[in-house]
């Protein structure tokens, strides 16, 4: 990524990104500092909207309608403004940006990049992906490899923010080396 400062760690750059994304987004968009994700093509860009205000007698699937209704409204008025800022920084940052909400404990994702990713697979492993498509999990293997990443992303939050927190010390204690000329 390249944000006019060679050398930096990954962690600033994702520290610039949130302090860019706050300073240029409207303050009463969310309430608090959206959560800004970084990886090599994608920057995604997810708030947290205000509960609706409901009446106690609602029902959970009433609240759930508010929330999503609250999330809707959300994407439609600040879908223009949403559309520049996305365009200001991709061209600053060179990555695509996706944008979401979290209203009510549930996040809903109004855009995302999908990118293709070649792997090689044997026999064994394509197995597991022809298992989970043959039983109508998914649709295809790019289908059942994306779900398996999703379930090790669910079960495993702790051992990857471990890793990803030795990834960050690795790359400041690469910034940190001697510099080859």
């Amino acid at each position: 990524m390249s944000t006019g400062d060679e050398g930096s760690s990954a962690n600033s750059a994702a520290e610039r990104l949130r302090g860019w994304f706050t300073g240029r987004m409207p303050g009463d968009w969310f309430a608090g500092v959206p959560e800004i994700g970084l990886d090599r093509e994608e920057i995604s860009v997810v708030g947290v909207l205000p509960v609706p205000e409901v009446s106690e007698d609602m029902t959970d699937a009433e609240r759930a309608a508010a929330a999503e209704g609250r999330s809707r409204r959300f994407r439609e008025q600040t879908r223009q403004q949403r559309i520049e800022i996305a365009r200001e920084a991709e061209h600053r940052f060179g990555r695509k940006v996706s944008w979401g909400v979290i209203c009510n404990n549930k996040k809903v994702m109004f855009t995302s990049f999908s990118v293709p990713v070649m792997t090689r697979l044997r026999q064994p492993e394509r197995l597991v992906l022809d298992t989970l498509v043959d039983a109508g999990v998914a649709r295809s293997r790019s289908d059942a490899l994306a779900w398996c990443v999703r379930l090790v992303g669910e079960h495993e939050d702790t051992w990857l923010a471990d890793l990803r927190e030795a990834l960050r010390h690795v790359e400041q204690v690469r910034s940190e080396g001697p510099r080859s000329s």
